[in-house]
């Protein structure tokens, strides 16, 4: 399983990438769950699933400082 790259989430909107951050806690608090009570068999997943929330919460900073500059050059 390759990691993600960052050209195929630009293209998201501001929403999408939002529902996605939730949805990768969500599944980040479930594997830590799954950790815990030994359920786990795919160890390779936080990985991934941290990875994957990185780009976003990246994605996610990047637009907020450029629309804070535009405003700010209004």
């Amino acid at each position: 399983m390759a990691f993600p790259k960052m050209s195929d989430i630009e293209n998201l909107s501001d929403e999408e990438v939002n529902e996605q951050i939730l949805s990768l806690k969500r599944e980040l608090f479930t594997l830590r769950l799954q950790k815990a009570t030994r359920r786990l068999e795919k160890t390779h997943l936080f990985k991934h699933k941290r990875h994957q929330l990185s780009q976003l919460l990246t994605l996610e900073g990047a637009r907020k400082r450029a629309n804070a500059e535009s405003a700010a050059a209004e």
